[in-house]
């Protein structure tokens, strides 16, 4: 039988569930039991979902329809209060990343679908990759470097209302170049830490954020977080670079791409595809039919992501890079760190700040502690 789905959030990025909805309505795997956004969403070619009702108001859709799963893919700083009215009408949660803006809220939604006896799967997809997979089950040892360089223009700040910004009417806003675009790679980061060793405790965080225009938030981050073992992931991301990085996750001597889920082993001579995604949607269905089949990111998964990306916006406001280290982007639209590229790839590889180099922009970096350690760990 086909398990009623609605999603909440269909313009914008949920296309991409639409796009979901249909190919697994066709399948008869699902039945689209409605759609809800505040703005009129138009039928898209790839995923028209014709006579699904559409609705302005998530409650009414929820008591009107009474879905069996929900998908919530809105604005982060809304997602609590969202998830708790599904999981209220008894509908299990797809619920898009990051989760929570915070630690207690992350508190009270486990406490909310404990206490509904309700499954929440967040939408970290890339955790559905075989290639990341691969490289868990290899078993890397060593620090870990995470890096990417990628190109968003000046627009790119204009798709919402909270875009750039680090709170709208008072509440936090999870923006920013490492916990937004980059959050796949972060999350994966720290699960291979989390499964290379008996668990990973980061103990200190050193952060360096930097913007190259008008906006609250940061468009280039540099994050080191170190475990109470001495384990260390180093981070150096960019949305200000002409050379594009798509995202690597290196430890040892293996390499993985992981939007592209190219893996490169130690030992082994060039990157290779490991096709292969398990779609959260798919998992989230067999695990109901099936629970010996497990959430590739339960809820549970992500308390360590929620407190590090806590961390990062509640540190210092970023600082500015100055005009005389910026060009214009070939393409226009804004402008480019001049060597960006080769910026990130040296943090990653070297585990040293740009601070601690000799990136004549840089400064001194934020240091703090990760009070949040991951639950069922003293």
């Amino acid at each position: 039988m086909a398990t009623r789905v609605a999603l909440i959030g269909a313009g914008g990025h949920g296309l991409s569930h639409r796009r979901t909805l249909q190919r697994l309505s066709d399948a008869g795997t699902v039945e689209v039991a409605g759609l809800c956004d505040r703005q009129p969403v138009d039928p898209h070619p790839d995923a028209p979902l014709p006579g699904v009702p559409f609705y302005r108001d998530h409650r009414e859709l929820l008591a009107g329809e009474r879905p069996e799963i929900v998908i919530v893919c809105t604005p982060p700083h809304t997602h609590l209060a969202i998830a708790l009215d599904v999981l209220a009408v008894g509908a299990d949660l797809l619920l898009e990343k990051p989760p929570v803006m915070s630690s207690d809220e992350h508190d009270r939604l486990t406490a909310a679908v404990t206490g509904s006896g309700r499954i929440c799967q967040v939408g970290f997809q890339a955790l559905g990759s075989a290639a990341l997979a691969e490289l868990c089950a290899s078993a890397p040892a060593g620090p870990i470097g995470v890096s990417g360089a990628w190109w968003r223009p000046d627009t790119y700040y204009d798709r919402a209302p909270w875009a750039g910004r680090r709170s709208v009417n008072g509440r936090p806003v999870l923006d920013g170049a490492l916990v937004n675009p980059f959050a796949h790679a972060l999350m994966q980061a720290l699960v291979l830490a989390d499964e290379a060793g008996p668990g990973f405790r980061p103990v200190r965080m050193e952060l360096e954020r930097y913007r190259t225009r008008p906006i609250e938030t940061d468009d280039t981050t540099f994050l080191r977080l170190t475990g109470d073992d001495g384990r260390r992931i180093t981070v150096g991301v960019t949305l200000a670079s002409e050379v594009f990085i798509a995202g690597e996750i290196r430890v040892g001597g293996a390499v993985l791409e992981y939007p592209t889920d190219r893996l490169r082993l130690s030992g082994q001579a060039a990157l290779q595809r490991v096709p292969g995604r398990t779609g959260l949607l798919e998992n989230l269905i067999e695990h109901r039919r099936d629970p010996r089949t497990p959430l590739l990111a339960p809820l549970a998964r992500t308390e360590l992501f929620t407190a590090v990306a806590e961390a990062i916006v509640r540190a210092p406001a970023p600082r500015v890079i100055g005009d005389g280290w910026l060009a214009p982007h070939p393409d226009g639209g804004g402008r480019v760190v001049t060597g960006i590229d080769e910026i990130v790839r040296e943090v990653a590889g070297s585990g040293r700040l740009p601070s601690e180099t000799r990136v004549p922009w840089a400064a001194e970096a934020y240091r703090t502690v990760v009070e949040r350690q991951p639950a069922g760990r003293p």
